[in-house]
């Protein structure tokens, strides 16, 4: 009997779905941990009251940096400093301490010169408090309350937390007789919340007057999530090895301004927002590649069920996931660049059509995507010639990429999983913008990780209300300062 050209057709699908099925499977299966076998790191005292009491202390003053604004609260920073020499006096004893404007360069000479220096970097400043809000907290923000096994302020994670622990651990190794065999150099700007214009930015141009060379930098960044993620049950350790572009796009129309009783067809008002309303519908495209990929690759052999399933088979499923993925906007920013409108000005008078109307739209650029290509989207985009457009100052280009193959981020990786026990570790992408990024011309190898554990309920507190530090936490920090100068210095 012949067979049926339907039956043909439904045979051979039938085929190819077992087929994927099969490659979907064994592909999983297969797909190996990535994450290193290490050792705990060695016990390490630490009072942790006392410590946290330091860190209380440096939460009191009110180093907020404004913009356009490099003097602002002089005496808080001087003060902070100040406090700083009382509470680590074997650190200013032992290291060089510069003053490059308000911010604090400190080099912890090594052995052998011949060694490339490695770098720290952490802020100051912090930001403000939103106006009104200071009744929400349930400890006033700059009082350094260490109560409930938490550090409450301002700061406490953004970024006196990082700061202090750095010292912390090189105030113990100093009272062990630990010298460092490559060179240490910490970095430690006064206005990285405003663009780092006057502190990281002469820093850098200090050492390339000195022609020092880094084998890498670790500035704040990712952290270390719990509960997160999805199909994952440990902690995931993510280190920022990218960070996004940054560009605030200024789109301004001039018209004959008249009376509202006579209004043309199109008003200025309504082009603008026209314009805007394109950009935000024809965004750029998502797409699971570049950092997110790997950061997927890397997580999908220790994650379970379907999320296992789809991450280990992106070949498959990668379209699927970025469609999911892009519609919350915390993982959709890993995928795509941004387009955010943030400022609407136009019209002083209710019957009066203006004659200026501007839009600030402010876009996070994703590697290998520029600002001239943005700019270039955004005029094709609003197709209104009428409308100019240009950017505003305190642009960035988006970052190179760390690779993951070298002994630095392997050092690092492996600290981590010293120190957090069980934590999975990966490469990310940083969203927002740190002073590590001006740095790239000193290293091949910049990081970004804050070794803070942070849950869903967390985050609110990152520039918000009840900014707070777990004490349990903090003392992990120093325990992971400690422990990577041991495995990157000696």
């Amino acid at each position: 009997m012949p067979i049926s050209p339907l039956k043909t057709v439904l045979g051979l699908a039938a085929a190819t779905v077992a087929a994927l099925a099969v490659a979907v499977a064994v592909n999983t299966w297969r797909s190996p941990s990535r994450q290193l076998a290490v050792q705990p790191a060695p016990a390490l005292a630490i009072d942790a009251d006392a410590a946290a009491r330091r860190l209380g202390g440096a939460l009191g003053f009110r180093t907020i940096s404004l913009h356009g604004q490099p003097d602002a609260n002089a005496e808080a920073f001087a003060q902070f400093q100040d406090y700083l020499a009382q509470q680590f006096p074997r650190v200013h004893a032992s290291l060089q301490r510069e003053l490059v404007g308000r911010s604090l360069l400190f080099t912890w000479r090594g052995q052998d010169p011949k060694a490339e220096p490695i770098m720290w970097l952490a802020h100051q400043d912090v930001v403000p408090v939103a106006p009104g809000t200071e009744a929400d907290w349930q400890q006033a923000p700059f009082a350094g309350v260490v109560k409930d096994g938490f550090v409450w302020g301002r700061g406490a994670w953004d970024d006196k937390g990082n700061l202090l622990a750095q010292l912390e651990a090189i105030e113990t190794l100093l009272a062990q007789g630990f010298t460092p065999r490559r060179t240490v150099y910490l970095g430690y700007g006064a206005d990285e919340e405003v663009g780092g214009v006057h502190g990281a930015s002469a820093i850098v141009a200090l050492l390339q007057q000195r022609q020092i060379k880094l084998g890498y930098v670790l500035d704040e960044g990712m952290l270390v999530t719990e509960g997160m993620l999805p199909g994952l049950a440990q902690p995931a350790a993510l280190i920022g090895v990218a960070e996004k572009g940054y560009a605030s796009v200024v789109l301004e129309l001039r018209v004959p301004p008249g009376h509202s009783s006579t209004p043309p067809a199109a008003t200025g008002i309504g082009q603008m927002s026209a314009a805007v309303a394109a950009l935000e519908r024809e965004g750029f495209p998502a797409q699971a590649s570049g950092v997110a990929r790997e950061m997927f690759e890397t997580l999908a052999p220790e994650m379970t069920g379907v999320n296992r399933v789809a991450l280990s088979n992106l070949w498959l499923f990668g379209p699927l996931l970025t469609r999911e993925l892009a519609k919350a906007p915390a993982t959709a920013a890993m995928l795509h660049t941004t387009t955010a409108p943030t400022i609407f000005q136009a019209g002083d008078k209710d019957n009066v059509l203006p004659g200026k109307i501007t839009a600030t739209v402010n876009f996070r650029m994703l590697p290998g995507t520029s600002i001239a290509d943005v700019v270039e989207h955004v005029k094709a985009v609003i197709k209104n010639e009428a409308i100019s457009v240009r950017v505003m100052d305190g642009k960035a280009e988006p970052s190179r990429v760390t690779p993951t193959s070298t002994p630095a981020y392997t050092a690092l990786n492996r600290t981590v999983r010293e120190v957090f026990s069980g934590a999975v570790v990966a490469p990310a992408l940083m969203l927002g913008a740190t002073d590590s990024r001006l740095y790239a011309g000193l290293t091949e190898n910049i990081f970004k990780f804050s070794p803070v554990r942070a849950g869903p309920a967390d985050v609110p507190r990152f520039h918000g209300t009840n900014e707070r530090l777990a004490v349990s936490n903090y003392t992990e920090m120093i325990r992971f300062y400690h422990r990577l100068l041991q495995n990157t210095a000696q």
